[in-house]
């Protein structure tokens, strides 16, 4: 490495520096204001790094880490969620007693290990980004050890993670054995045709099996719901965007490698999609926990991701990209919501606490009808942008029977959200739920988002001009 890789490597490096500090400012002094600071500034120091490192790209950081258009835009897209985290952060747990610091270096160390998987070309790093990400959540989740379901919750992730780890470094050594080499673009060039086809398939399968576990798609989506219910409103959050972002980016560059033309990968990929899009929306119609609703609906949500990447062209990379973020915006908000109205007891997760909202928290109300209205997919969202970018890239590739089944899902889709939606504007129940003040800074993050959802919603040209001037490196 020379001076230009390290500086390539700024918004990780400060990553790691912000951890460094973190931790630091624990061990001199405990304050919540002080360690969320150091957070914010880290986050904020990192999301401007890209800028600066942008002219350098594309740039090959030993074998491992590729520095390019396609990395720099989910590192940016990743920290700035992580920060957005991170100021729910500091209202959800100063309501609460105990220490309360630590919560920050894990989300600092997740956030790093997000950033190796997104610049990540190589089955090391890949696996070394993961567990990074896997052990920071792992207590984010469980955070709470006095509450039995962040228990359980972390215990059920730490399952999931487990198997996840274990599925992925058999598959990579299958594909070891096969191809000699761990870098993905070894797997560019190669052919279903010889005699490696025992080897080879079945370490992309195994590939697929553990992703499918971290991103919770069907059939490995079993405890998804459980771990949301159970984690803190904030720390959901996060496992629902900042996360499942940054394994998005890493299964499509490594698509990008992976040899497509077998039949049986498409219809590998197939079959989890349309049972993500069918199973998602058909088990969210019967929840009436806010929080296991947002996580079934994030099971069809990755189904509709999987549509682009059936796809496989630039123009379904640049709508899955898309997508990610109206994903990110929307659930940020959606969870933020369930934040500021959670309390120091529980977290505002039955559908009842959102009863005759609109007459209470007008605002809140109206913004977290935007939101359910765009993971719909209603017009003058960015949700419902993002399904059309989808369905023309689908249709760019003649895959009609996965758009059949997306449109026929949201349709189902919609009743969960307009119940959602009628309890908001429903009378008032006589005996109303305790509702503590708002934060400035919670406020702000909020209104934010709810700007950029319906912004882009209206006017996603400049979203969509950056997306493709970034997309056009993904290698």
């Amino acid at each position: 490495m020379n001076a230009t890789d390290t500086l390539a490597l700024l918004p990780l490096l400060l990553l790691a520096g912000t951890a460094i500090v973190v931790m630091l400012g624990i061990a001199v002094k405990r304050s919540h204001e002080l360690t969320a600071a150091l957070t914010l500034v880290g986050f904020a120091a990192a999301f401007l790094s890209v800028c600066v490192v942008a002219p350098l790209t594309p740039r090959q950081v030993t074998s491992l880490l590729l520095i390019d258009g396609y990395a720099l835009f989910y590192l940016g897209l990743i920290t700035a969620s992580a920060a957005a985290v991170a100021v729910l952060f500091y209202q959800y747990f100063a309501r609460h007693d105990g220490q309360r610091e630590e919560v920050y270096l894990l989300l600092v160390l997740a956030t790093l290990g997000c950033g190796v998987l997104v610049t990540s070309v190589h089955f090391a790093s890949f696996l070394l980004g993961l567990e990074v990400l896997s052990i920071s959540l792992y207590g984010m989740v469980a955070y709470f050890t006095s509450r039995s379901q962040a228990l359980e919750a972390g215990v059920k992730y730490l399952i999931l993670a487990s198997a996840s780890a274990a599925f992925l470094l058999f598959g990579m050594a299958l594909i070891y054995a096969d191809t000699g080499s761990l870098v993905f673009s070894s797997l560019r060039d190669l052919s279903f045709g010889g005699s490696s086809l025992a080897l080879l398939l079945p370490g992309i399968a195994l590939i697929v099996t553990g992703i499918g576990f971290k991103l919770g798609v069907v059939p490995f989506h079993l405890w998804i719901p459980d771990v949301y219910e159970g984690a803190p409103a904030p720390v959901a959050a996060f496992v629902a965007t900042t996360s499942k972002t940054a394994v998005v980016a890493l299964l499509l560059r490594f698509l990008g490698a992976a040899p497509q033309q077998s039949p049986a990968v498409f219809f590998l990929f197939s079959v989890i999609a349309v049972a993500s899009m069918c199973a998602g929306n058909i088990l969210a119609l019967r929840q009436n926990n806010v929080k296991r609703i947002l996580a079934y609906s994030s099971i069809a949500h990755f189904g509709y991701i999987l549509v682009a990447f059936l796809a496989g062209t630039t123009m379904a990379a640049g709508a899955a990209a898309f997508y990610l973020v109206a994903y990110t915006v929307t659930i940020l908000t959606a969870f933020g919501i369930v934040t500021v109205l959670s309390t120091s007891d529980a977290d505002a997760a039955d559908l009842d606490d959102y009863r005759g909202l609109f007459w209470r928290r007008p605002v809140l109300a109206s913004i977290f009808t935007a939101v359910l209205l765009s993971l719909a997919g209603i017009p003058a969202t960015m949700g419902f942008v993002g399904k059309f970018y989808i369905l023309a890239s689908g249709a760019n590739a003649s895959a009609w029977p996965l758009m059949i089944a997306l449109v026929l899902t949201s349709v189902i889709g919609l009743f969960y959200y307009l119940r959602i939606v009628v309890a908001l504007f429903s009378a008032a129940p006589e005996r109303q739920p305790s509702m503590e003040a708002i934060q400035w800074s919670s406020a702000l993050i909020l209104g934010g988002l709810a700007v950029l959802l319906i912004w882009f919603g209206v006017y996603p040209a400049p979203l969509l001009n950056l997306i493709r001037a970034t997309i056009g490196g993904l290698n």
